[in-house]
């Protein structure tokens, strides 16, 4: 059995990458196994290890790390779809060949830190010790992966195309529908506990059950 990489941006599969060799690199520069044209990947960004039956992956010492389901790591054993954030890159990890995959099981956990939570009034220290919201996936092939949502805004969606977005604010988590250049179509709108989101901001509780096309996650607090 053949572990691989699918790789994906925004949501949308660009390419699978077998893991053939004992140490599997990922970068920037010529020489990695998997080269990313992308300024926020360092030359030599994560080295992929494989010892018997188990792979590591490993930062190597980047300017903007590596993160595993949403945690900065150093080193970690990686486990059936764990996902790997590389700059603006996604890779998740398959080690059950007979398990499919689709676009709509990939989502993107996306930050911008200029955003603030009140008009004109940016994001401060307090919000640092405020719970910490996450959404665990519930099917697909990473069931049970936890991605936090550390930032103030987040968003989620499928294909390449950006759905919703859930900001952090200093009372809680909410949700709107994600408010984009062009409409959302009625078939690709998300619901929250089985009714379509709007533009209307909702609260997040914990336990809501997002979906978007079938792909299911429930948002918990996980401190």
């Amino acid at each position: 059995m053949t572990a691989k990489l699918i790789m994906t941006l925004d949501g949308a599969i660009l390419r699978e990458y077998p893991i053939t060799k004992d140490s599997f690199g990922i970068g920037r520069r010529h020489g990695n196994d998997v080269q990313v044209n992308d300024m926020t990947i360092s030359g030599r960004h994560v080295l992929l290890t494989t010892i018997g039956i188990d792979t590591f992956v490993e930062d190597l010492g980047t300017t903007n790390g590596t993160m595993v389901n949403g945690n900065y790591v150093s080193k970690l054993l990686l486990m059936h779809g764990d996902i790997i954030q590389v700059g603006a890159h996604q890779f998740t990890y398959f080690t059950q060949e007979d398990m499919d995959y689709e676009p709509t099981m990939f989502i993107k956990a996306e930050v911008d830190e200029t955003r603030m939570i009140n008009p004109g009034k940016p994001l401060s220290d307090e919000l640092k010790g405020m719970p910490l919201g996450a959404a665990k996936l519930l099917n697909g092939p990473c069931a049970n992966v936890v991605m936090e949502m550390r930032k103030p805004v987040n968003t989620i969606g499928f294909k390449g195309k950006t759905l919703a977005s859930i900001a952090r604010g200093l009372e809680g988590y909410t949700i709107a529908i994600y408010q984009g250049k062009s409409p959302i179509s009625d078939k690709d709108i998300p619901l929250l506990n089985g009714k379509p989101i709007t533009d209307e901001v909702t609260k997040l509780s914990e336990h809501d059950i997002i979906e978007i096309s079938r792909f299911q996650m429930e948002f918990i607090y996980v401190n």
